[in-house]
């Protein structure tokens, strides 16, 4: 039996690149798994579903940072499960951000960052958050960044969002406690992603210098995440909450 036989976990972002590793390593824990994402949920649903040979994943076309959206996909999400047990929260404006210096950052290209990646976490707790409560259990998995904790130029957007995150999970933690749902922030480093490679020039720029920051030397990939993520999700993790936990080789220390 999984560590998550039973239980109802949400990914945005799960169709593709992390968060379709994510979708695929919850259902092997037996979870069932509602992909929220604009990419194509019930392709990556089909894929994992064949791969597990169960039909452990269910597809939910939708835009994060659109609320009325969110709210009739948590709506559509307990009426097919009865329930919501974890929320990763991955869905995420990076791999199409060129780097840019501040002063020249669209004010558009600055909204969108922030609509996704930080008014999508938020609407997907105000919706999938009272389910939670209902129950008095949960587990919410908030996906930052090292470069939260490092800083870098030239991408100012995305990393004050994903600052914002980090934040975010602290606040929530303290809101949350006393109906016993822990929340939580996974941070990945650089990553090997098919997602990452979607700007190669930037990669290929960052990666010398990432790994030289690593005290394990050596590329990410997405199986390395997998671990922390499921021990957040479990109840392996029922008495952390608040907390980040750093899968980048030791480039960062939180």
């Amino acid at each position: 039996m999984g560590k998550l036989e039973g239980k109802t976990a949400i990914v945005t972002g799960g169709a593709t690149g992390i968060g379709r590793h994510y979708t695929e390593a919850l259902a092997r824990e037996g979870a069932t798994v509602a992909i929220v994402d604009i990419a194509d949920c019930d392709a990556t649903a089909s894929l994992v579903n064949a791969s597990i040979g169960r039909a452990a994943c269910l597809g939910f076309l939708t835009d994060v940072s659109d609320e009325a959206a969110v709210k009739l996909t948590i709506s559509e999400i307990l009426k097919s499960t009865g329930r919501i047990d974890i929320l990763i929260n991955n869905a995420a404006v990076y791999s199409t951000l060129s780097p840019v210096s501040f002063s020249e950052i669209d004010v558009a290209q600055w909204d969108k960052v922030m609509a996704v990646n930080l008014r999508g976490p938020f609407l997907m707790v105000k919706y999938a958050g009272p389910a939670m409560i209902a129950r008095k259990y949960g587990k919410i998995i908030n996906v930052s960044s090292g470069t939260a904790y490092k800083g870098m130029p030239l991408m100012l957007h995305y990393i004050t969002s994903k600052g914002g995150i980090v934040a975010f999970t602290r606040a929530l933690s303290r809101e949350l406690g006393p109906h016993n749902i822990c929340v939580n922030t996974l941070a990945p480093g650089l990553i090997e992603t098919g997602g990452a490679h979607a700007n190669s020039g930037r990669r290929a720029a960052a990666r010398e210098r990432v790994l030289d920051s690593r005290a394990l030397q050596r590329d990410g990939y997405p199986a390395d995440l997998i671990g922390a993520l499921i021990f957040l999700a479990a109840a392996d993790s029922d008495f952390i909450t608040g907390q980040t936990i750093a899968v980048d080789g030791g480039s960062i220390n939180t």
